[in-house]
C-alpha cells in the first residue's frame, strides 16, 4: 500500500511539473485481472475512462474514435468507428465534430487512445471517454469487429507479438 501512495505522489510531482493533471480516477475495469493491472499500470487518467461494457450498450449515443495506426484499423476496428491514428493525429481531423459531441476514443489498450482523449478535451471538447482497455477488452468480451470494408472480423492487429498476450478471446485471430 505504502509503495503505490509513494508511486502516486511521484507520478503526481510529474505530472504537475509537466503541466499535466491526473483529474480523473479508475472508474472500469477490465475482465482479467492481469489485463486490468497492466492497463492501470499505462494510464495517467488525464482523461475520463468508460468500461467496454457501458460504451457497448450505449454504442449509439457516442461517435468512436480509433487512435491506433491505419495499418492496425484496416485488419479491424469498432463497428462505425472513424479512425484518427496516433502518431498523426491532427486536431483538424474533427473539425467536424461538435465540441457537444460524446466521444469514445480507443487504440489497442487505451494508452494512445487516452493521450488523443486528453488532447481532445484541451480542445475544447466537453464529452470525450477514453476506452478502458479498448479493443484488447472489447474482443475479449465477445464484441464484434468488422474490418476495412465493413465486414464482421474475427481478426484482430495486436501491435505486435508481446501485446498478443492480452488478447484472450480464443475465437479472434491475432496478427501483428
Amino acid at each position: 500500500m505504502i509503495r503505490v501512495l509513494k508511486k502516486n505522489l511521484i507520478f503526481s510531482i510529474i505530472l504537475t511539473a509537466t503541466g499535466v493533471s491526473a483529474q480523473y480516477v479508475k472508474t472500469a475495469s477490465c475482465a482479467d485481472p492481469a489485463f486490468d493491472k497492466k492497463v492501470d499500470s499505462y494510464l495517467s487518467y488525464t482523461s475520463p475512462v468508460i468500461n467496454v461494457k457501458d460504451a457497448f450498450n450505449n454504442k449509439s449515443n457516442y461517435i468512436f474514435l480509433d487512435a491506433r495506426e491505419f495499418e492496425e484499423y484496416k485488419v479491424s476496428h469498432i463497428p462505425g468507428s472513424r479512425f484518427i491514428g496516433y502518431d498523426d493525429f491532427s486536431i483538424h481531423s474533427v473539425n467536424d465534430l461538435s465540441k457537444e459531441s460524446k466521444i469514445i476514443v480507443y487504440c489497442s489498450i487505451g494508452y494512445r487512445s487516452e493521450k488523443i482523449a486528453t488532447k481532445l478535451k484541451k480542445a475544447g471538447f466537453k464529452k470525450v471517454y477514453n476506452l478502458y482497455g479498448s479493443i484488447f477488452e472489447w474482443v475479449n468480451e465477445g464484441y464484434e469487429i468488422t474490418d476495412n470494408s465493413g465486414k464482421s472480423s474475427n481478426r484482430i492487429h495486436t501491435y505486435n507479438k508481446k501485446w498478443s498476450q492480452w488478447v484472450k478471446n480464443p475465437a479472434v485471430e491475432k496478427t501483428w
